[in-house]
């Protein structure tokens, strides 16, 4: 029947399809992630989680609250217990008393400060100075009841406290102030030996300085020293490590309820820390190796949680991952200066697994199918991760190799996907290269050749012409017995000499631009060189009518000394033939730095024609010339003389306000004078004349 439809059998995917690796990926994230997941997010986020955590998080603050306030007390109490003992009149008469009682008076201090220092275990030094900032008593005992030696205590009996910034901000304290205290903040002092070794931080090695004002018991504006205090780190560690468990306003338990949960372990678990006041550096913490650690630093790398502290007085910091533990904190800040704290920033934070675990009797089935579940995306992410990437990294293993040179490289095709198709691509490219490299490099060695071939014959035909010539004339003459034989064989010898002369030269371009001698550097003095090639071309200039000045002075340098003569004897042939009409060819010698390695700058500077944009476009190519004659490979030469030297070469048209004229410039390394070397003799401006 025409026009029939034949009946539509089952529709299949391509293979194509299926072999992508977009399809592989949706595939298994749909069936192994995606409905899981989203089944048991709903669950704990709307069920469980969200109550949990909103009580977990109300106890964090109270617990931050809690512990800055009693940080605050503490640092409070410290400060208070210094003040009294500032003001006390043993204090007052031990740094302004009279003469005769200051021996009494001192030892008397200094038993009190011993007692001090030994009882409460809160101190390691009390030192009192007086106004001129100098050490009158001190502690001589440590907390554990040793005796300071011979060798600490005149170390602090002989230093002057004048300069120390705690000793001047006490010293500027008015009477009137609301608060007398200076506080120094942790900090290692160096006003005590370390009691740790200090290549690992350990509180025992840090303080918090006091220092409060001694003032005249008659002249209350007037200050008769400083007491100064190191109150010991251990002791503010202690207590932040050690936090009481926070109360209701009441007194009562607020975590009774929450305690008599077994599994609920938050007070066991959270731990708190200390951050100095930028909100960054911590001071405190349950791992004292994180002492002086910046929290955005790059070994926490946390900015997130400086930038939460910063933004308020407290609150909580967003959750975050530290060491692989997701976590969550709340934070206080303490007190600030203006109000006699160090704005100190509280912190306490608590893992995730340590909030979850106690729920988890309540969902042991469902965490042990996520599980397997999260097992399985593992599995099944790995084996897909590393079948996906293992030839991505082969291919870009053989690009770099390509990138390199090594145009052999050829990818192992191990599938039909993408990648594998992509790998065939690459095998071919690579394949194509290295044909057309070789192609090209036999196209431009032959082009090489066939340009030199044309080049010498060019050169070698010019002069072979008037010496045939003359041959046959000089025969002819033999042959008829011309009466001017002897005068015609005379010139043609004269011109033959010449033009062998000139193909020598020819043969001498050719053999220098093609590298073929081997250099022989040593130490020599550039001006020297410079002046055996003035005295050949001296009858030149004078020919050409051209001035040639050379100013005093020269240069060490390590090159090869008939190589430089090249270099300058080509340079002072352009300029000499670019003033047909005569002029001055001026030549010097400077020492310049560049980027700090000294250079020999030697300078030709001449009136000549000058150069257009053309010929300056074209200066250092291989055969290009505007004379008529030579082969057009002087510059060249110079450029790769120069460049083997490890110098730079530049020829640039003098600035109009100095008239026309080329300026060339060469840069060679300085070398360290050898003995042959030295400085070139001062010549007089017209010495080549």
């Amino acid at each position: 029947m025409r026009g029939a439809v034949p009946a539509a059998g089952p529709r299949t995917i391509p293979p194509r399809m299926l072999r992508r690796i977009s399809t592989k990926w949706v595939v298994t994230v749909l069936a192994v992630v995606f409905i899981p997941f989203l089944g048991f997010a709903w669950y704990v986020d709307t069920q469980t989680a969200k109550r949990q955590w909103d009580v977990v998080r109300h106890y964090l603050l109270t617990m931050a609250c809690d512990l800055a306030s009693r940080l605050d007390r503490e640092l409070h109490e410290r400060t208070v217990d210094v003040e009294l003992l500032a003001a006390a009149a043993m204090t007052i008469w031990s740094v302004d008393g009279i003469d005769e009682s200051l021996p009494r008076l001192h030892i008397t201090q200094t038993a009190t400060f011993d007692k001090i220092v030994q009882k409460t275990g809160e101190y390691d030094l009390l030192l009192l100075v007086d106004a001129a900032g100098q050490a009158v008593v001190s502690n001589t005992t440590w907390p554990d009841g040793t005796r300071m030696n011979e060798e600490e205590r005149t170390a602090l009996s002989l230093r002057d406290f004048s300069t120390e910034g705690w000793f001047r901000a006490a010293l500027a304290k008015p009477a009137d102030a609301p608060i007398q205290t200076v506080l120094v903040d942790h900090h290692i002092s160096d006003l005590i030996p370390r009691r740790v070794d200090v290549s690992v931080p350990h509180p025992e090695n840090y303080h918090i300085g006091i220092a409060v004002p001694v003032r005249d018991f008659l002249d209350s504006q007037r200050v008769v020293g400083v007491l100064y205090a190191l109150l010991r780190w251990s002791h503010i560690q202690n207590r932040v490590l050690n936090p009481e468990r926070p109360r209701q306003p009441n007194g009562e338990d607020s975590g009774s309820d929450l305690a008599a949960d077994s599994s609920y372990t938050i007070y066991t678990t959270s731990y708190p820390w200390v951050w100095m006041s930028d909100a960054d550096t911590i001071i405190a913490h349950k791992t004292t190796s994180l002492y002086t650690q910046k929290v955005s630093g790059p070994e926490i790398d946390l900015p997130q949680l400086v930038a939460a502290a910063r933004a308020d007085v407290q609150g909580f910091y967003p959750e975050y991952t530290f060491k692989g533990d997701l976590k969550n904190a709340a934070f206080r800040h303490c007190k600030g200066p203006e109000q006699g704290g160090l704005g100190w920033i509280v912190g306490v934070g608590i893992n995730n697994t340590d909030v979850t675990s106690f729920i988890e009797g309540l969902q042991s089935v469902l965490i042990q199918a996520t599980l397997s579940v999260l097992a399985v995306v593992l599995v099944l992410t790995v084996v897909i991760a590393r079948r996906t990437t293992a030839p991505i990294l082969e291919l870009q293993r053989h690009t770099q190799r390509v990138a390199a040179g090594d145009l052999e490289a050829r990818v192992e095709i191990k599938s039909r996907d993408e990648l594998g198709e992509l790998g065939q691509a690459f095998n071919r490219m690579t394949h194509e290269l290295a044909e057309n490299r070789k192609r090209l490099i036999k196209a431009e060695k032959d082009a090489a050749w066939r340009e030199m071939a044309r080049q010498v014959a060019h050169e070698i035909k010019n002069p072979l012409t008037p010496i045939a010539l003359s041959a046959t004339l000089l025969k002819r003459a033999k042959d008829e017995h011309s009466p001017e034989y002897d005068s015609i064989f005379e010139r043609t010898i004269e011109l033959i000499t010449r033009q062998v002369e000139h193909m020598r030269r020819i043969a001498s371009d050719f053999s220098a631009f093609a590298g073929a001698r081997k250099p022989a550097p040593e130490v020599l003095d550039a001006g020297r060189v410079l002046d055996d090639v003035l005295i050949e071309v001296a009858a030149w200039a004078r020919a050409a009518q051209v001035e040639i000045v050379r100013r005093p002075g020269g240069g060490a340098v390590h090159v090869d000394k008939s190589e430089l003569r090249r270099v300058f004897l080509n340079l002072i042939s352009n300029s000499i033939e670019a003033m047909p009409q005569g002029g001055r060819l001026e030549l010097g010698f400077g020492r310049v730095l560049q980027a700090g390695v000294a250079r020999v700058e030697i300078v030709v500077r001449d009136t000549g024609v000058g150069l257009s944009d053309t010929v300056r476009a074209r200066l250092f190519e291989p055969y290009f010339t505007t004379r008529t004659h030579g082969t057009g490979l002087g510059l060249a030469i110079s450029a790769r003389l120069v460049d083997e030297m490890g110098g730079t070469i530049e020829l640039e048209n003098l600035p109009p306000e100095a008239g026309t004229g080329t300026l060339a410039r060469i840069l060679l390394p300085e070398a360290a004078p050898g003995p042959a070397s030295g400085p070139a003799p001062e010549r007089s401006a017209g010495a080549a004349r």
